[in-house]
């Protein structure tokens, strides 16, 4: 959503089919959008964010999902390491697909047993 050419310049080396985004992920755009004032930097984000959307298709929620992320969630919990259910539903599209996950979020996401994660932003 930034444009952040690293990501940008990253995402064009992969065929576009390789690449899905989990509903978790649009869900939690669409809310930080609901959130922002009318403005141009808005108005700038809601097209970037549509333009995101009719390019790239989704990750299924599957049933596999769902007990990826059980298995997240108790797992981390019974480590005293809560994640948000959002996190949780990310990571668990990820699992259930044998998927590399791309995210900023590395620190956290990095919690998660056997889950493939990669920071473009960094590259």
């Amino acid at each position: 959503m930034r444009g952040d050419l690293a990501a940008v310049s990253r995402l064009g080396t992969v065929a576009p089919s390789d690449v899905v985004i989990p509903q978790p992920v649009l869900t939690e755009i669409a809310y930080g959008l609901e959130r922002l004032p009318v403005s141009k930097r808005k108005r700038a984000l809601q097209a970037r964010f549509d333009l995101v959307r009719g390019q790239i298709g989704r990750a299924e929620w599957t049933d596999e999902v769902s007990t990826a992320f059980g298995r997240i969630k108790a797992m981390l919990e019974r480590r005293g390491q809560r994640i948000e259910d959002f996190d949780a539903a990310i990571a668990a599209h990820a699992l259930a697909a044998s998927a590399t996950l791309v995210s900023g979020n590395v620190g956290q996401m990095s919690r998660v047993s056997g889950l493939l994660v990669e920071n473009w932003l960094q590259e």
